[in-house]
């Protein structure tokens, strides 16, 4: 019962329908009264003050960037009638029947989850109560493919790989606990990773095909929903074929930011994501072997990693895909990472800067290659993201960048840019023609 809860679709489906139907009802019963002057100016009052509370309450927002990221424009819309709604809601509760104080009471209610619903689907970012309480709600993986152990293929897969019938429509996603939980070795305590499988990796003797481990956003959870999503799209214009992807968790839980790097605070987050995962990818998983298959890859938060790690150990990531990424780890908030993570030395700070190690590592990137992308309408990471791909192809890397039309920081900048990587990436990684 907790589980069918908990994965109930908060975007799509009766859910949201239901509560918004609720809430117009409401109004309208609470609209429905003999038009005496006392009652018009009374719910005139109530609807214009919520009105404009929910107004000013967005704009507060924007304007002083309290969630760190530009309001997707529907949620101004969302506020504002949804308070309007309250508003209506409160005053409708004096000198009224026992009935319409009820009814009042209910609306009340549903105004405040008609916000909150709309408001999440205009993130684009959580679609069930398991994604926003970070909550894996997944099946536990087993029965992997044998590792490669035959030399790899040197012809792209995509001229050889014939799909078998009955080969699997959609890839499968699966959360990796117990038996194939992936340790940490360095005192890290990561939040368990999830996996996708596409169909070409679900049939019987698989092809050895491309991987990419992906970290989510601050605050955020390791779900494969937004990957799977976009890539069970592209499996299906391609015969199955699709990276295996691995959703790993840098943070350790929804909030704090360990800054993506060792620290006596956080453990080895950076031992995990370049020593650990990629140990138990060889000896777990059926991959192609060459770091031009391999690919670092993060949203927002999560993208500052994916540049510092693909920076930092191009003998590992031959790709780094970069969406709506900080350039930095700390960039929205550096004294969440400075003082925590390295105790206020900012020497220390600067030098985890991918500036700072595209620089140390100098003339190592030949044939790598890394995509950034950002919404065309977020103003803080995309100009962000375009000084970022500026330094990765000052420092060798074959980029590109791409700014995702009609997009902000949140659910459509997600997908946008996932899509727009894997559109670079499948002709690098053999699963198309160039």
């Amino acid at each position: 019962m907790l589980r069918w809860l908990l994965e109930l679709d908060l975007v799509d489906g009766p859910v949201p329908w239901t509560i918004w139907i609720l809430a117009g009802a409401g109004a309208i019963a609470l609209l429905i009264r003999p038009l005496r002057r006392r009652w018009i100016v009374r719910a005139g009052i109530g609807i214009v003050v919520g009105a404009l509370l929910g107004w000013l309450l967005v704009v507060w927002a924007d304007a002083t960037r309290a969630f760190e990221l530009p309001m997707p424009p529907n949620v101004k819309w969302w506020t504002t009638g949804g308070f309007a709604l309250l508003g209506l809601s409160i005053v409708s509760l004096w000198r009224s029947r026992w009935w319409q104080k009820v009814i009042g009471m209910i609306t009340i209610i549903t105004a405040v989850l008609s916000m909150f619903l709309g408001i999440n689907q205009a993130f684009g970012l959580d679609r069930s109560l398991s994604e926003l309480l970070g909550v894996n709600t997944l099946a536990s993986a087993s029965g992997f493919a044998s590792p490669l152990t035959t030399p790899a293929p040197t012809t792209p897969l995509y001229r050889t790989w014939h799909a078998p019938a009955g080969m699997h429509k959609s890839g499968e996603t699966r959360v990796l606990s117990g038996n194939v939980r992936i340790p940490s070795t360095a005192g890290f305590a990561p939040r368990d990773a999830s996996i996708y499988l596409p169909p070409a990796a679900l049939v019987k003797d698989p092809p050895a095909l491309p991987v990419m481990v992906l970290m989510m956003g601050l605050p955020g959870s390791p779900n494969p929903r937004a990957v799977a999503g976009v890539l069970n799209g592209f499996a299906a214009k391609h015969h199955g074929l699709a990276p295996i992807v691995i959703v790993a968790d840098q943070l350790g839980t929804q909030t704090q930011n360990p800054g993506c790097v060792d620290s006596k605070t956080y453990g080895g987050v950076e031992t995990y994501f370049n020593t650990d995962i990629p140990n138990w990818i060889r000896t777990h998983l059926r991959v192609l072997p060459d770091p031009k298959h391999w690919t670092i890859a993060g949203y927002s938060n999560g993208g500052a990693c994916a540049f510092m790690y693909g920076a930092r150990h191009p003998d590992i990531w031959g790709n780094i895909a970069n969406t709506s990424g900080e350039p930095w780890a700390g960039f929205a908030d550096p004294a969440s990472v400075l003082k925590p993570v390295y105790g206020g030395d900012q020497a220390a700070f600067d030098a985890n800067k991918p500036e700072a190690i595209l620089r140390d590592n100098a003339g190592a990137y030949t044939d790598h290659w890394a995509v950034f992308s950002a919404g065309g309408l977020d103003k803080k990471y995309g100009p962000a993201n375009r000084t970022a791909a500026d330094l990765a192809e000052s420092a060798g890397f074959h980029t590109t960048f791409h700014l995702i039309p009609n997009a902000t920081h949140s659910g459509p900048g997600l997908y946008g840019g996932l899509s727009e990587a894997f559109s670079v990436l499948y002709p690098r990684w053999g699963l198309a023609a160039g």
